[in-house]
């Protein structure tokens, strides 16, 4: 089993969020496993679990392009932990249904397995984003 470089875990995940969208999500497309899965939080409107690219990118990101305008998750603080990495930061956007725009903090927490997304974990305070799906 080969040594996997400190900070390269770190370094996978944080290419996700630091580009432009475009870059983002190809990013995020390259890094996820076949099998990833990948849970939004209960509250979320988009909660539960969805396993592998297709399912991730149709359920959650389609989504999150198609429904909001401006969404954005803003990542303040990264840690890694062995294959463990944590992402802290804000979300922001207007829900287009309600033209509400809101800001919650949130922390996803990845396990990289391979040098690939296993697993994503979604925590955040869904009251605020509740307030501006909520006419």
């Amino acid at each position: 089993m080969g040594l996997i470089a400190m900070g390269a875990n770190l370094d996978l995940i944080r290419g996700t969020y630091e580009g432009s969208s475009e870059d983002n999500g190809r990013n995020l497309l390259a890094a996820l496993a076949p099998d990833a899965q990948w849970t939004e939080a209960e509250g979320f409107p988009y909660a539960g679990t969805y396993v592998g690219p297709d399912a991730i990118i149709a359920g959650v990101f389609k989504r999150l392009g198609t429904e909001w305008t401006g969404y954005r998750a803003d990542v303040h603080t990264y840690l890694e932990d062995g294959d463990r990495v944590a992402a802290f930061g804000v979300y922001s956007g207007s829900y287009n249904a309600t033209g509400k725009s809101m800001r919650a903090v949130f922390a996803h927490l990845y396990t990289v397995k391979d040098g690939k997304i296993a697993t994503m974990n979604q925590y955040v305070d869904t009251h605020m984003v509740q307030q501006a799906l909520n006419p």
